[in-house]
């Protein structure tokens, strides 16, 4: 006879770095690298349409344990650590009786070992700030809560990966809300490597490569071999994670979620990985599951990382802060939401200072020229720098900005743009219209553009 059910469920996080969408067979990638992930999103809730709302592992991170905007938060670069009267997902969930674990990779402090007080509240400890500096893939080092080294034994994922198997087992009784922080599949940074598991490093070389990729060339053909090898490593992870919960009768008192920070565009669109307003970059594969997610199907609606908090409070049963940015999905798991915004927005500070809004159809993002992308947060002047339309290119090949067939098109983004970054505390900007140019293409009317 199974046991009672939980009045609160468990709230576990996994979540990876650096994912791009399009690594899980659910969006289309050939090489069955995630058949646990694919399995659990087509039997849970898909959130098919994902996005970070910062491409920068710190700011994302801030956003996510925080529930506001990085800009909200002063996070807005790696480096700045979480401002110590932050009121993160531990604090809340620990203020309605829940345990609270970390482990894994923080990046919300100023080195290594973090200390108790810049430890977002996490009761349970083991991490650390800087994981791609302490560890590598066979040496996975971290820190408990006494800031004494630990030393984990496997590869680095089944490492961090049978710590929190071991802190499920040991927490039965009890509610507990666990943060899974991996470090994979972001390169590893002292030798700029995608050091997979021995057994998988060529076994995904020259397999496939997403259009961008084999259109942009950036360092992709070195790389995704080990990149896709790191993600195959990662999925098997959270199959042992989610049979953990189901030899031990959790699986329907445990809400899970898995997530990413940010994606993936190969020294494509800039000069390292990241950091860019592209689909390559924002775009990451989630899905939920447990209590209230069961047979949740795909969930259409454009959804960014800052919806992700108030979503898992909500879905706990606590009460949602008011201050937090986002809102939560649960309403549209329900079908009683029929008010979901038609875009999602990104801010970046690192690099570039750019701004970005996506709907089902368009990409438009502009850039503060003036501005020093890790100094300044913001800018009270940008320019545009692109335009997609992703319905015709998906894959972001073609720039239409500046085009006189789609400048109604831009003028109606920029307004709705504009209109976010004040939503969410920003000063109306000034924003510059690029060049004119002429275009061969069809003449789009005001009344023909669809945003939705």
């Amino acid at each position: 006879m199974s046991a009672p059910r939980k009045k609160q469920p468990n709230v576990i996080v996994f979540f990876t770095d650096q994912q791009r969408w399009d690594t899980t067979g659910i969006h289309g990638n050939p090489l069955g690298l995630t058949p646990n992930f694919d399995r659990f999103a087509a039997n849970n809730t898909h959130v098919y349409h994902s996005f970070t709302c910062q491409p920068v592992c710190g700011p994302a991170r801030s956003c996510l344990q925080t529930g506001l905007y990085a800009t909200t938060t002063g996070c807005f670069r790696n480096g700045i650590p979480l401002p110590a009267d932050s009121k993160t997902l531990a604090h809340h969930f620990k203020a309605a009786g829940y345990d609270t674990a970390y482990i894994g990779k923080w990046h919300l402090a100023d080195g290594d070992p973090v200390p108790e007080e810049k430890r977002g509240g996490y009761a349970h400890w083991l991490a650390a700030n800087a994981l791609e500096f302490t560890s590598d893939a066979y040496d996975a080092v971290l820190f408990n809560e006494a800031c004494e080294r630990v030393k984990l034994p496997g590869y680095r994922v089944d490492a961090l990966t049978d710590a929190a198997i071991r802190y499920i087992n040991d927490h039965q009784e009890h509610p507990f809300f666990m943060f899974v922080s991996y470090l994979e599949p972001h390169h590893q940074n002292h030798r700029d490597d995608y050091p997979a598991p021995d057994v998988l490093r060529e076994q995904y070389a020259g397999r496939w490569t997403p259009p961008d990729l084999a259109a942009l060339g950036g360092t992709a053909q070195q790389h995704l071999g080990g990149y896709y090898g790191m993600v195959k490593r990662l999925d098997e992870a959270f199959g042992r994670m989610l049979d953990a919960l189901k030899s031990l009768d959790l699986s329907d008192d445990t809400v899970v979620l898995y997530s990413s920070d940010h994606g993936n565009h190969f020294k494509t669109r800039n000069g390292e990985y990241k950091r860019s307003c592209h689909e390559a970059s924002i775009r990451v594969p989630t899905a939920i599951g447990g209590p209230g997610f069961q047979g949740g199907g795909r969930l259409q609606e454009l959804i960014s990382l800052i919806d992700l908090p108030p979503t898992l409070l909500d879905a706990a049963g606590l009460q949602v802060p008011s201050e937090m940015e986002g809102r939560s999905v649960c309403p549209l798991v329900n079908r009683t939401d029929k008010t979901w915004p038609d875009e999602v927005f990104v801010q970046i500070s690192e690099a570039q200072v750019g701004r970005c809004i996506r709907t089902h159809r368009w990409k438009y993002s502009v850039v503060a020229p003036d501005k020093d992308g890790g100094r300044d947060a913001g800018s009270d002047v940008y320019v545009e720098e692109f335009l997609y339309d992703l319905e015709a290119d998906p894959y972001e090949l073609t720039n239409l900005i500046g085009l006189e067939s789609h400048s109604e098109v831009a003028g109606k983004l920029r307004a709705r743009l504009i209109e976010r970054m004040v939503e969410h505390g920003e000063t109306a900007p000034v924003i510059e219209p690029a060049p004119s140019r002429k275009s061969g293409q069809r003449h789009v009317a005001a009344h023909e553009i669809p945003f939705h």
